[in-house]
């Protein structure tokens, strides 16, 4: 089963940018065979679903998050990335990275994936 290991969390300003990067490993399927998302989670709340890439690069966003958050992903390096653009002050949480093969997809939420990462944290000062 594949292994996740996620960085870059840290702390930001707000209106400034991050990179997380999860880097993948240990499976005998290929990578690029893999769902990937992003999840975040803060204290006393449900796991929330940020954004996905599908094995054909297709993606998609929480309305939260459309139009500043990119996922991409580069199979040669077995790792998805999440550029995190103009960070508001709702956006601190424990980040995780998740992966499935099938069924592909944020709708599916956190039960959907079975694979997970340790989390990487990231917060925003005003």
């Amino acid at each position: 089963q594949v292994r996740l290991v996620e960085s870059g969390g840290g702390s930001v300003q707000s209106g400034g940018s991050l990179v997380l990067s999860c880097a993948a490993s240990g499976s005998e399927l290929m990578y690029s065979t893999y769902c990937m998302a992003w999840f975040r989670q803060v204290p006393g709340k449900e796991r929330e679903g940020v954004a996905d890439i599908d094995r054909d690069s297709r993606t998609s966003y929480v309305d939260s998050v459309e139009g500043r958050f990119t996922i991409s992903r580069v199979n040669a390096k077995n790792t998805v990335y999440l550029q995190m653009n103009s960070l508001r002050p709702e956006d601190p949480a424990m980040y995780y990275c998740a992966a499935v093969i099938f069924p592909c997809g944020l709708y599916t939420g956190p039960r959907g994936y079975n694979t997970w990462g340790q989390g990487t944290q990231v917060t925003v000062s005003s």
